[in-house]
């Protein structure tokens, strides 16, 4: 990859690990009404996918269920309320941080978590100012898997798709990532969801760890 002058991350499950506060979200919903408590084993694979995910797990419902708005935005406030009280950086992230600058890389945040807390987080973790772009899943109308975002990104670095990197722990990133003409690599330590194996989404590279990135520039 030597052509590549920027790197792009996807957040929750790629440079995060998130699961904790969110499966915490919608589980106390779960308790709230007089149900058992579910491991975090069960949440965790479908944590990419948002509210969505999360009240398919914990109440098995659908998007068209007639209470499906109001359960969302129940679970949306009991995330907000305390959406960084587990979350860390996956282990190495620093370190593979540290070695795209060595590198002289740019990198930056392409997430479909919209700006009312992907903008706390960043907040919070001070580690994420340092990206050159943060773009939300409401910065863009179109969120991923459309390539807009990651086209919004690209403009905003002043680097070309082609020169870019998209690193995503979810099928839409790296159709996003295909579709914005980006090289793509996918995060098989991330939630990965229930559809296809990770290994079947076309990516141009898979890695383990976040550190085996680096790897990629050998």
């Amino acid at each position: 990859m030597n052509h590549i002058r920027a790197v792009l991350f996807d957040l929750d499950g790629t440079l995060i690990d998130s699961a904790p506060d969110l499966a915490g979200a919608v589980d106390r919903m779960r308790t709230d009404r007089g149900l058992s408590s579910l491991p975090l084993s069960t949440y965790r694979p479908m944590v990419g996918s948002g509210a969505r995910g999360m009240l398919q797990v914990a109440f098995g419902m659908a998007p068209d269920a007639p209470e499906f708005e109001a359960m969302k935005d129940e679970f949306l406030n009991n995330y907000q309320q305390a959406l960084d009280v587990h979350t860390r950086a996956f282990d190495g992230v620093f370190e593979l941080l540290a070695g795209l600058q060595a590198r002289g890389l740019i990198w930056g945040v392409v997430t479909n978590k919209h700006e009312r807390f992907t903008h706390r987080i960043v907040e919070r973790m001070t580690w994420l100012q340092a990206a050159a772009t943060v773009i939300c899943g409401d910065t863009t109308p179109p969120a991923k898997p459309h390539p807009e975002p990651l086209l919004e990104a690209s403009r905003r670095i002043a680097v070309p798709p082609e020169h870019c990197v998209y690193v995503g722990d979810d099928e839409r990133d790296i159709q996003a990532g295909r579709a914005a003409g980006m090289t793509t690599v996918a995060a098989l330590y991330g939630y990965l969801g229930l559809a296809e194996p990770a290994h079947q989404w076309g990516a141009d590279h898979v890695i383990d760890l976040p550190l085996s990135l680096l790897k990629c520039f050998e």
